[in-house]
């Protein structure tokens, strides 16, 4: 695991991201989970898809999850939807957002950049997959590291 990537969020940093979470997925039956590692070799979208699938994220029920994934010392990003979401999206919604978070992240603020784009991605879910009673929290909602 990198030092790197482990230690880019202070303590309240990582509580406001995981509030950005909470916040999004209050409305909505999506999932949203947040993935940071040190290096990525190779294509940063095909690297994000092996973590999306190596944290279970395509197992949620109605295939609504969404993965902010982060090479930070590479300096690639990627967001990743599930297939429940890819067929309801405009073809460039995680462009846009990407795009956002990525004015942001030139200035070395990872936390707000992050904060934006799980915002924008909650009020698109909640349009789409919208909560029900009975949902409940599919995936954790901590910030995962490798």
């Amino acid at each position: 695991m990198s030092s790197i990537a482990k230690n880019l969020f202070g303590k309240e940093e990582k509580i406001a991201i995981k509030k950005a979470i909470l916040n999004a997925e209050m409305d909505t039956s999506g999932e949203i989970r947040v993935h940071l590692e040190g290096i990525c070799e190779g294509e940063v979208l095909d690297r994000a898809a092996y973590i999306f699938k190596k944290l279970k994220m395509d197992k949620t029920d109605m295939r609504n999850g969404v993965l902010f994934y982060l090479a930070v010392e590479s300096k690639k990003f990627a967001i990743i939807g599930d297939t429940g979401i890819n067929t309801t999206v405009p073809e460039n919604f995680w462009n846009d957002i990407k795009d956002k978070m990525a004015v942001h992240f030139k200035e070395e603020r990872f936390t707000q950049g992050l904060i934006e784009g799980i915002e924008m991605a909650g009020e698109k879910l909640k349009k789409h997959f919208p909560r029900h009673l009975d949902d409940i929290n599919e995936l954790s909602d901590e910030i995962s590291f490798s």
